[in-house]
């Protein structure tokens, strides 16, 4: 059985190949700040005394908040090409 994750064919259309979950993290910190980063994503790490070594603890573990951190910094990456443009 052909695991997807190795097919290289599936990773090349694959807009977070090769970036890593601390690199998102930092973005969005970057482009929105800890305070309104919460607002975005509603979850502890980010709120209360955050970090960004806290978060990436929280977000390995919890699939459902990586998963919207994900989504956020592709909407964020959208955003600064259309800004360029």
């Amino acid at each position: 059985m052909e695991q997807e994750n190795n097919n290289p064919e599936k990773q090349r259309n694959n807009p977070l190949h090769g970036v890593t979950l601390a690199s998102m993290v930092e973005s969005l910190v970057a482009y929105y700040g800890w305070e309104e980063l919460s607002l975005k994503i509603n979850i502890n790490c980010f709120k209360t005394d955050p970090s960004i070594n806290s978060s990436l603890k929280f977000l390995r573990k919890t699939p459902w908040a990586r998963n919207k951190v994900e989504h956020l910094y592709l909407y964020v990456e959208r955003q600064k090409k259309k800004s360029k443009n």
